[in-house]
């Protein structure tokens, strides 16, 4: 073990027997100190791409070129010389051309080739206006069908989902305008779609931002510091309920990122921390889908007056427990959580929360917990008690950190630059996309026909949930929302509530099913098929055990303590 400034402009790193003695050791850069394991120094921080840099040498003669370095291996580091000085060409050398030689796959161009292909068909045909006025159902479903296609496909394609929502929405809007009966309507129908997306984008905003801001000061530090038992069925169960709690605050994607990366701390890598990876995933899909803000979904429905605060939590708690229960007692019979104890990681007790991150904390999750009661307070949208939350931790944060320079990071505007930015823009792609489809009447066209072929209202919520293991439950929960309104089904009705936890919960089947499940693939890569085979089981059982329960609580009308509605400001939140 040795440690290594690993700084370009630093000192030169140990080079591992393991390696040549003309081969320059494989770094990772702009990690401050780290501890060297093997050949690889650092194991902080580094920035991916399959870029190398060749040994300079005081000598005239050219030093021999390095040995090959195995995909996985140049996926991750760069090669750097002994001296820590990278040539800006480093990207066409020999090992880069290797690297893309050996890797290169015709058939993936040719695919992204018949998708711009096809996306320029149907670009040309919303050209011809006479034919989309005449059949404009068809040129939308068409146009939003190849865009969802390049949705999920994304990783095939190499096409980023947000770019590609953006441009779904605008082609279907473009071909709505050609259709509609005149360009004033059109206008008019964006104008009212606008409105209502607007209010989500502005609420996700605020709320990632929050998130971030509590996140930088180690706020979450807290409640990580207080998970001490090693026993591996006892961690398997608090880490779900921490998580299941945690997410119904937070939304589920930041809970399920600081919990995975507290495991990674407490569990070193092994077969079982992926299991306690897949239990984060079902807890967090959970523990959102009973509160308002714990889920993208959730917030949909509430924003736009399908579900309100109070009942909501009392008729989805004791589901979403159970779907939770159900997994975590079939897991705890598995052979990973009966091992051995596991040991403890140091990395923990390293970080240290920043000044004032406790008032941080406590000001940033008041400032989420909030908003139902702003809303019932003034009845303005959730989005101005979002907003109003966050305008005052920008204000406290300023204060606390005015006049050091070295705190820039944990002010506002740093972690404007760190939130999801993409994500906010695929929402609104997909939105604005479905937006399109409900003022053509498409979606009131399917709504007719899922009614006349499936009556059952709970079968048509419980499938949806289904689907939404495989796409993105944003757009089915979307689709949904113009497929039937109010009238159809009143606030607060059984199916909206169906919905809200169907949508939620059916993600966890699969680890591409939830923005949960593909954090969890990014920070720990577990593998697609991995997690059909270990947790998808589990969490059938967990979702069919949830519809069960949610079915019976309604038939022998259980809700949770009556006192509850005695709060002040929270009944018709």
């Amino acid at each position: 073990m040795a440690l290594s400034s690993c700084m370009l402009t630093g000192a030169p790193a140990a080079v591992s027997p393991s390696l040549p003695a003309s081969a320059a050791p494989l770094r990772r850069r702009h990690c401050p100190l780290a501890v060297a394991v093997g050949p690889f120094p650092c194991a902080q921080r580094w920035r991916r791409g399959p870029r190398f840099c060749r040994a300079s040498s005081p000598s005239s003669s050219p030093p021999p070129p390095p040995p090959p370095v195995p995909p996985e291996e140049i996926e991750d580091y760069e090669l750097l010389d002994t001296t820590g000085n990278c040539d800006p060409l480093c990207s066409v050398d020999d090992v880069s051309s290797q690297y893309f030689e050996a890797n290169y796959k015709p058939k993936d161009d040719l695919l992204k080739a018949l998708t711009i292909f096809g996306t320029a068909l149907a670009g040309a045909a919303a050209i011809n206006h006479s034919w989309v006025a005449a059949n404009q159902d068809i040129a939308m479903v068409v146009v939003f069908a190849l865009g969802y296609a390049g949705i999920i496909f994304e990783e095939s394609l190499a096409f980023n989902k947000s770019g590609v929502g953006l441009l779904t929405a605008v082609c279907l809007w473009i071909v709505r305008s050609i259709g509609a009966p005149s360009i004033d309507v059109a206008i008019e129908e964006l104008s009212h779609t606008t409105g209502e997306v607007s209010e989500i984008v502005f609420f996700l905003l605020g709320a990632m931002t929050i998130v971030e801001i509590v996140d930088a000061h180690q706020g979450f530090k807290l409640v990580t510091d207080n998970i001490s038992t090693r026993n591996p069925k006892t961690l398997l169960w608090v880490i779900g309920i921490v998580t299941f709690f945690l997410s119904a605050i937070l939304d589920n994607l930041t809970s399920t990122i600081v919990m995975v990366s507290l495991l990674r701390k407490l569990v070193p890598p092994s077969e079982y921390r992926k299991l306690l990876g897949g239990v984060v995933v079902i807890a967090a899909n959970a523990g959102g889908a009973w509160t308002p803000i714990g889920d993208v979904t959730t917030t949909m429905l509430w924003i736009h007056g399908q579900i309100t605060t109070l009942k909501i939590m009392q008729g989805l708690f004791i589901p979403s427990v159970v779907s939770l229960a159900v997994p975590l007692a079939l897991m705890s019979l598995t052979s990973e959580a009966n091992g051995s104890s596991q040991k403890s990681s140091s990395m923990l007790s390293s970080e240290q929360m920043a000044p004032r991150g406790q008032l941080v904390l406590a000001v940033g999750v008041g400032a989420l917990v909030f908003v139902p009661v702003f809303k019932a307070l003034t009845g303005l949208p959730p989005f101005m008690g979002m907003l109003l939350g966050l305008g005052i931790l920008w204000i406290l944060t300023d204060a606390i950190h005015f006049g050091d320079s070295e705190r820039q990071r944990l002010k506002v505007p740093q972690a404007l630059s760190r939130i999801d930015t993409q994500g906010i823009l695929f929402f609104l792609g997909i939105l604005l996309s479905v937006g399109s489809l409900e003022s053509a009447g498409i979606l009131g066209q399917l709504a007719n026909y899922l009614d006349a072929n499936i009556p059952n209202a709970d079968l048509i919520a419980s499938a949806i949930g289904v689907a939404s293991a495989v796409i993105d439950n944003v757009p089915l929960v979307a689709a949904t929302m113009g497929m039937y309104d109010l009238t159809s089904y009143p606030q607060d009705s059984d199916f909206w509530q169906l919905i809200a936890f169907c949508a939620g919960t059916g993600g966890s089947m699969l680890v591409i099913g939830s923005a949960a499940g593909v954090a969890l693939m990014g920070i720990e890569k577990v593998d697609f098929f991995w997690y059909f085979r270990k947790v998808s089981g589990f969490a059938l059982a967990g979702y069919a055990a949830g519809i069960i329960s949610y079915l019976a609580v309604q038939n022998l009308h259980l809700t949770l303590p009556t006192s509850l509605a005695e709060i002040p400001f929270i009944p018709g939140s």
